[in-house]
């Protein structure tokens, strides 16, 4: 089978170009990019094996042209430059056609940082969990006091209406995540995103498909903090056990956030009411005004904790910040409510990790204490389809009062033993007295719903995918029935 062999001296971008191409244009960070490009003038065409919606509407609405498949002759006549998606590999066609012509050629980060942080003040979000929500939060605050930033996000800011902007403020805020880049460039994304200030909410051990262990994610967290200037600095949940055994890699001020007396921002009392909360919190000993955050849930706190420390160093007053995350819309599908029928109220939200999982839950079950929590959970991720969190998923759903796993789509490649078993986890779930069921596939979950869920439950759904729209026809379902 051929492979492309690039020239490595090509992975740059050239002085002036005019024409660029996306390869594998759809992916959510890679239309972004497209985006931004197009904002900033130049003709933007692109490829992918998967043209749909949403992503495909949103290119459309920019009139960039988008190609079916892969082709060697996406790239006649030549572009200037071509970007290459995390999910191409060596053997695409339109990546052999590239190493033949000779064109030149960048990762998706390494073209964020050439075109849009160079030159800026980048605030860089990193951690296994919370990246979405903190720079949502952090982008939606600084456009509440005046200064809406740059940025690049994994999720739908609802204050912008969308995962990018690009602006003249000084300020680029990017979620930093830890996941390579391209076949040709195998290191974490933010290695590449030029950090003058980053949070870093936690650190565990994720991606299996990328890191055979913790010890080797630790490295690349402690490269990433080993790269942030001494004019900058690191805003560190200091309550992570694994995350403050890097801290001393950073040659940067550390600002640690968190419960514990060690903590210079430290977190008090929590108060939850529906889908918001209040906080006390102190910094370097001495308490300050309340904050109100409409979100639930302690780790939400502590990301707000997180987003104020960083914007009080900037010199914003922090009367002006707690004000503007008071604001707070949100991100989509992250405790999203997608609709109520039947007095049924059915959640979206991205959690996948076991972690994330016990504290999405976690917060909803303070949110709503009087409501039965019916959790679905679709394992999708190339992590989360492998034993590896077998065991760490069995403690992640004990406030739950009825857990419905769908059956996990096998990973090509991976041997029997080595894939999570939806089945096995209910019956774990079982054994300690819950609630729990597998289905075969979305439709029998629906099904179930349809039958058995009652007034005032939520319904809450569980994935980073699609999950074969299973929100809408599901509310779809209840009203017709209703």
């Amino acid at each position: 089978m051929k492979h492309a062999q690039l020239d490595l001296a090509l992975n740059r971008a050239p002085a002036a170009p005019s024409h660029i191409h996306l390869i594998g244009i759809c992916g959510t960070a890679m239309a972004a990019l497209a985006g931004m490009l197009k904002e900033r003038g130049y003709k933007i065409t692109g490829s992918d094996q998967q043209v749909y919606p949403p992503m495909s509407d949103f290119l459309a609405s920019q009139h960039i042209e988008v190609q079916q498949g892969f082709q060697a002759a996406h790239l006649h006549p030549k572009p200037d430059l071509i970007i290459v998606g995390n999910v191409v590999r060596a053997v695409n066609p339109e990546a052999i056609e590239l190493a033949h012509l000779g064109l030149p050629y960048l990762s998706m980060p390494q073209a964020l940082a050439h075109f849009f942080l160079q030159g800026k003040i980048p605030l860089v979000v990193s951690g296994t969990h919370g990246k979405t929500t903190t720079s949502s939060l952090l982008a939606t605050t600084l456009l509440r006091m005046g200064d809406a930033p740059g940025f690049m996000i994994g999720g739908i800011v609802e204050a912008f209406g969308r995962n990018y902007n690009v602006s003249e403020s000084p300020y680029f805020v990017v979620e930093g995540d830890e996941y390579d880049t391209a076949f040709f460039n195998k290191v974490s994304k933010f290695h590449h995103y030029l950090p003058r200030y980053a949070i870093c909410t936690s650190v565990e051990f994720d991606h299996a498909d990328i890191f055979p262990d913790l010890a080797s994610i630790k490295r690349t967290f402690a490269e990433f903090f080993g790269r942030i200037p001494q004019d900058g600095a690191l805003f560190a949940h200091g309550d992570d056990p694994v995350l403050s055994s890097l801290l001393p890699s950073a040659r940067c001020p550390l600002i640690t956030y968190g419960t514990g007396e060690h903590c210079q921002w430290r977190l008090h009392e929590i108060h939850s009411q529906d889908l918001r909360s209040s906080f006390t919190f102190s910094y370097q000993g001495v308490m300050q005004a309340p904050c109100h955050l409409p979100m639930p849930g302690r780790h939400n706190c502590l990301n707000a904790l997180a987003v104020i420390a960083l914007l009080h160093r900037l010199g914003f007053p922090l009367e002006r910040i707690l004000s503007a995350i008071s604001t707070f819309e949100g991100v989509k599908r992250r405790q999203q409510i997608r609709g109520t029928a039947r007095g049924i109220t059915v959640v979206d939200d991205f959690a996948h990790h076991p972690t994330a999982v016990q504290l999405t839950i976690q917060a909803l079950r303070q949110a709503w204490p009087q409501s039965r929590l019916l959790v679905v959970f679709e394992p999708r991720t190339n992590s989360s389809r492998r034993s590896v969190f077998q065991k760490d998923y069995a403690k992640s759903f004990a406030e739950a009062d009825q857990i419905l796993i769908r059956q996990a789509l096998p990973l090509d490649g991976i041997a029997a033993e080595d894939q999570f078993s939806s089945t096995r986890l209910a019956t774990d779930l079982r054994s300690q007295g819950l609630h729990a069921q597998d289905f075969a596939d979305t439709d029998e979950i629906i099904d179930y719903l349809a039958q058995h869920a009652q007034a005032g439950d939520k319904v809450v759904i569980l994935s980073n995918g699609g999950f074969d729209n299973i929100h809408s026809r599901l509310l779809e379902r209840l009203h017709q029935e209703a």
